[in-house]
């Protein structure tokens, strides 16, 4: 599953929690996709994703945090270090849980995506979900954007809408949005590795 020969690019992925959105992610990468995972990297030692990545045959990586405190730029210093060791063309956050400088931001520019649950620009940050819903929006959704120095900022790369049904919480609402996130991602992964960075909309 980790075979990076050949002139396929080489992705590293960025989890801070179970790792849903990383494990589709890595299956789509098989085939005539035009990349293939060359690592998961973890800011949680205990992480479910890196797990996850182990049993699908991806070498993984932890940069703690904790180790760091208040030390941000000893702590990107870190990733930066467990990256370029993985030499990947594109990296992927998925669910990684960190706020990046534009230290780290602009040393990736044009080769890092995010995927964050909502429709940006709207609702930008935690709480996606409750905050459509508070708001009486008739639909909520997911986008993949590419990353910058602004939280949830970036080029939209990637859009999927779902209605908000009557009765929705954020809990049945985030879980049918999920679903939504497992297709677009790996789909827009697909294109951009292709160097095609054309808003991809599925509904």
């Amino acid at each position: 599953m980790s075979d990076t020969g050949g002139t396929h690019k080489r992705v590293a992925i960025l989890v801070s929690g179970g790792g849903s959105n990383m494990v589709t992610l890595v299956k789509s990468m098989t085939g005539d996709h035009p990349a293939r995972p060359c690592l998961v990297l973890s800011n949680v030692p205990d992480a479910g994703g890196l797990t996850k990545a182990r049993d699908l045959g991806i070498p993984t990586a932890v940069v703690d945090h904790r180790d760091f405190k208040d030390d941000r730029a000893g702590f990107e210093a870190a990733l930066n270090a467990a990256l370029e060791r993985a030499r990947p063309d594109i990296i992927c956050l998925a669910g990684f849980m960190r706020i990046l400088t534009e230290t780290f931001t602009s040393k990736w520019s044009g080769r890092c995506l995010n995927i964050h649950p909502s429709l940006l620009p709207k609702y930008k940050g935690l709480h996606t979900h409750q905050r459509a819903i508070d708001a009486g929006d008739a639909e909520g959704g997911c986008s993949v954007h590419e990353v910058t120095a602004e939280l949830d900022g970036g080029p939209i790369v990637g859009q999927a809408r779902v209605p908000i049904l009557p009765g929705d919480t954020a809990d049945t609402l985030a879980a049918r949005v999920l679903v939504q996130e497992h297709l677009l991602y790996p789909a827009v992964l697909r294109r951009f590795a292709s160097d095609d960075r054309s808003l991809l909309r599925l509904s």
